[in-house]
């Protein structure tokens, strides 16, 4: 089992996106636990106070060290649930800061997460975060694509739907997560279903011969095709374009 944190400003937004399709699933067989934490919660003062403005001026504001890092503190100390407390290891939970000074979010990334045994997703808002937070919390930062979001809860749900989907027992089909766009560097090949003959698009013929040698062939090239045509950058890395 992984244990997922998530610390936010708004864990009402969690409550759809967590309770359907395939995380649904995963947290009912005991595959994933997704613990949510309010920030605000840690707040000292009495209007739950969680940013100010920035030294050095410039817009917006800045979420403050003290309600994160006790909030941080709280759920490092806390435990799996009682039923899978003998699954627990030493190794300490991964820390990540979701921002846009991150390194970008991908597939070898989804990986290595899915591989710990607990990961803490600290969702920013408003200007960003202290930057002691990042210091004091030892953690690393990440980011989902090369724009900016109002927060970090979206970024969280894209990589916990991400990484769940990786566990093993998480899909019906075990091949689906390797035949997934970005496994083996290139994007996934175009797939049909029935009909055959749809407004006159016809499905390949080769998926229809039952050559399997052949329908492979096909697919790596197609694979290739549509890498190169719509992600080039993947397509000059992978060993597949030599």
């Amino acid at each position: 089992m992984i244990r997922i944190d998530v610390l936010t400003l708004f864990t009402e937004m969690f409550d759809s996106p967590l309770a359907f399709s395939i995380i649904k699933r995963a947290k009912q067989n005991g595959l994933v636990e997704i613990v949510l934490s309010n920030i605000r919660d840690f707040a000292k003062d009495s209007y739950k106070k969680v940013d100010d403005k920035s030294y050095g001026g410039g817009a917006g504001m800045v979420m403050m060290c003290q309600p994160v890092l006790d909030c941080l503190e709280y759920v490092q100390k806390s435990t799996f649930a009682k039923a899978t407390a003998d699954k627990q290891d030493s190794r300490p939970a991964r820390i990540i800061l979701l921002t846009p000074q991150g390194k970008k979010f991908d597939q070898r990334l989804a990986k290595e997460l899915a591989a710990e045994q607990r990961i803490i997703l600290i969702a920013g808002h408003y200007e960003g975060f202290d930057e002691r937070i990042r210091i004091s919390a030892g953690a690393e930062e990440v980011s989902i694509g090369d724009y900016v979001l109002s927060g970090g809860e979206l970024p969280a749900m894209v990589i916990i739907d991400a990484v769940v989907r990786l566990l093993p027992g998480a899909l019906g089909d075990e091949d689906s997560a390797a035949n997934d766009s970005f496994s083996d560097g290139l994007l996934e090949y175009p797939q049909y279903t029935r009909p055959e003959d749809f407004n006159g698009l016809k499905v390949p013929d080769v998926l229809l011969s039952g050559n399997h040698k052949e329908i492979e062939k096909w697919r790596k090239q197609q694979a290739l095709e549509k890498t190169k045509k719509n992600r080039p950058d993947l397509f000059n890395k992978s060993k597949n374009s030599d």
